[in-house]
């Protein structure tokens, strides 16, 4: 409690927040996601906890997407009104809801299923706490944020077009950035020393990898399908 007391306070204090440590984590994340890890070891020696008691991360990821969506609402919505429903709703949905709803089933599995066998009783028992579970998902969904929301915006006008090529080239970008979200979740459960067959998360990628074909072959295509379920102006 006292550290999640702590972590709101930081967020209307804006000046105790690292932001500069945040962007380097961010490039970090897309580059060389184990070194990111490597410093969440160090920070729990150093502050006996593995999650982040600062809540930078999460605001700077929250305003980064508020602005992806408010570009593409001045480029496909021509609603004002329907344009701040759409940036609600993404952040509510895609960013804050969703990263709960998953921090809470990681939170649930690793420290029901995951935890490694403690036999001598002297051994202090360790668990998941559902803060770091949530930073998880927020260091796993940058990437894919930049993959989904910032690369497909310059994308979208050949990725919404028809034909077979919009059809693979977006079933592609989707499978490789849901990928990544699952391999950068695994590495975020991997580095917890107590917990034991973290390949658990792993398996989404396989799933993703037998259904992009079926997708593909089908003539799905994802960006057309959330463009105009999103925005007014349909494509």
């Amino acid at each position: 409690m006292k550290l999640a007391a702590s972590y709101f306070r930081k967020i209307v204090k804006w000046r105790q927040m690292d932001i500069e440590y945040t962007f380097w984590q961010m490039l970090l994340l897309c580059t060389s996601p184990k070194v990111v890890y490597q410093y969440t070891k160090y920070h729990k020696q150093t502050k006996n906890q593995w999650a982040r008691d600062d809540p930078a991360f999460v605001v700077v990821c929250s305003l980064l997407l508020a602005i992806s969506t408010i570009a593409y609402c001045a480029a496909y919505d021509h609603s004002a009104g329907h344009a701040a429903f759409v940036v609600i709703s993404v952040l509510l949905l895609h960013f804050f809801i969703t990263g709960a709803i998953v921090a809470a089933f990681c939170w649930f599995v690793t420290n029901n299923y995951l935890r490694e066998e403690v036999p001598d009783s002297h051994v202090v028992e360790q668990r998941v706490e559902w803060l770091y579970a949530f930073d998880v998902h927020c260091n796993s969904f940058f990437p894919m944020f930049a993959l989904l929301y910032v690369a497909h915006y310059f994308l979208s006008p050949l990725l919404v077009a028809h034909g077979f090529v919009p059809v693979l080239l977006s079933n592609l970008l989707f499978m490789a950035a849901i990928s990544y979200y699952h391999y950068l979740n695994f590495l975020g459960y991997d580095v917890l020393p107590f917990l034991d067959r973290t390949t658990f998360f792993l398996y989404p990628i396989g799933v993703v990898i037998v259904v992009s074909p079926i997708l593909i072959l089908s003539g799905f295509n994802p960006s057309r399908y959330l463009m105009n379920m999103y925005f007014s102006r349909l494509l």
